[in-house]
């Protein structure tokens, strides 16, 4: 049984591998710089170099495998992301609707399930679409907010500042990609799901940005304040910074277009993971801050 994995040097990615490994598979993965990955990694998974974003190289490199997780590649900061992002993913559609693929596993997100109005999470709304008409077993894994995008905030963190354009006070699920990871790998290894399923991976509880910050002070050992910023003062920042119009509204909306959002799955023991935040960022932020 073949298991091809993309991103595999990304959070989420690494930890699926290194599973498998341990389970006894040895993985396809599908990577651009096969240096990126350690050596000891490389001599043990079947490697296919090449980008995400070849449909040639992506038809060519899932061919024959049973099941494929899939990780979008697209950055936001791209031109059009949810066009590329539903482009990109077009070829392993088209290679499990071929029958050259059984089963399709996406790292999807929260937000997913509106479809449209949500930024560049519409990139995953479209994808899911993509998969589900492909005729495969398909799960869609939709995820809470990444514990690993605080490390975008080290210089405010630095500073004693957490910046938000979310609304500070409604909670929403935070998730280690670890964590994720665990969740992918037994869902990669287990045959006992068929057709369409969705699950959520929501992390151990639900916070707002104000628990968060209160949480940080504690972890990282100095004091963390909230900040919260308009959508216009984002919109200001990243055109400052010369990101394509498209890109910027694709950032701007993820927050936007979140915002009263209540997830269709509910957390429960299957969505529920158990790193917290206060371990990970005592564990992972501390050290990366002066």
């Amino acid at each position: 049984m073949t298991i091809a994995v993309t991103t595999p040097t990304g959070h989420v990615g690494s930890r699926v591998v290194r599973l498998l490994l341990q389970a006894g598979v040895r993985p396809r993965v599908l990577v651009r710089d096969p240096m990126r990955l350690d050596a000891e990694t490389r001599g043990r998974v079947e490697v296919r170099q090449g980008d995400l974003t070849d449909a040639a190289f992506v038809r060519e490199a899932t061919a024959g495998a049973h099941t494929v997780f899939w990780v979008d590649p697209t950055p936001h900061v791209v031109e059009e992301p949810v066009e590329t992002s539903r482009r990109t993913a077009a070829a392993v559609a088209e290679a499990a609707k071929a029958g050259d693929v059984a089963r399709l596993v996406l790292l999807s997100s929260i937000g997913a399930e509106k479809r449209h109005g949500v930024g560049h999470i519409d990139g995953l709304a479209a994808i899911e679409e993509l998969f589900d008409a492909s005729g495969a077993d398909v799960l869609h894994l939709r995820c809470g907010y990444f514990f690993t995008n605080l490390q975008q905030e080290l210089d405010g963190l630095a500073a004693g500042v957490l910046t938000t354009a979310g609304d500070p006070d409604r909670p929403m699920p935070w998730v280690d990609p670890r964590d994720i990871g665990d969740v992918v790998a037994a869902r990669l290894l287990s045959d006992a799901w068929r057709g369409r399923v969705v699950q959520a991976v929501h992390g151990p509880q639900d916070l707002t940005f104000r628990q968060v910050a209160e949480i940080l002070t504690g972890a990282l050992g100095r004091p963390i304040r909230l900040a919260v910023v308009t959508d216009d003062d984002v919109r200001a920042a990243l055109l400052g910074a010369g990101l394509p119009s498209s890109a910027v509204e694709g950032i701007v909306g993820m927050t936007a277009g979140s915002r009263g959002l209540v997830p269709e799955q509910p957390r429960d023991l299957v969505t529920t993971t158990p790193t917290t935040l206060a371990g990970w960022a005592y564990a992972h932020l501390r050290p990366l801050l002066p």
